[in-house]
């Protein structure tokens, strides 16, 4: 069985990255005028519109072809990944408070951050792949 996957999950996994570092950047510098939590929704959307046009151009790079040739538009492409990686943050926060609630050790904290992000990575993923740029997936033969 070819792992076709791989190479986009490696690829999505550094694009998180760089989002990550866009998410910070803008949360300190936005922090001072909006305070914390306003400067948070902000943030996360500067990281999500990053990651979700780093995605659309180096991870599923035939997804820009494919828009052209879909009915989704290029709009609803980018509100289609914006609730994705929402629902995806969600999963990651639902399984971090999960193992809070349930894991009786010093290292819960830790131990529910590290599988809040697989469990968030893992859906954000497969919601890029076959639901946002699944185009992409289908035919990465496609030109972009």
């Amino acid at each position: 069985m070819k792992a076709d996957w791989l190479p986009a999950l490696l690829r999505f996994g550094l694009v998180g990255i760089v989002g990550l570092l866009v998410d910070l950047a803008v949360l300190y510098v936005a922090a001072p005028g909006l305070g914390w939590y306003g400067a948070r929704v902000l943030s996360f959307w500067a990281a999500a519109t990053a990651t979700w046009w780093l995605n659309r151009h180096y991870t599923f790079a035939s997804a820009k072809a494919s828009v052209a040739q879909s009915s989704l538009s290029v709009g609803r492409q980018y509100l289609r990944y914006l609730l994705s990686m929402t629902l995806g943050g969600s999963v990651n926060y639902l399984t971090y408070a999960t193992v809070i609630a349930w894991v009786v050790l010093p290292a819960a904290p830790a131990i529910g951050v590290a599988l809040g992000s697989c469990a968030g990575l893992a859906f954000n993923f497969v919601a890029a792949r076959y639901f946002i740029f699944r185009h992409a997936a289908e035919n990465p033969e496609a030109p972009s």
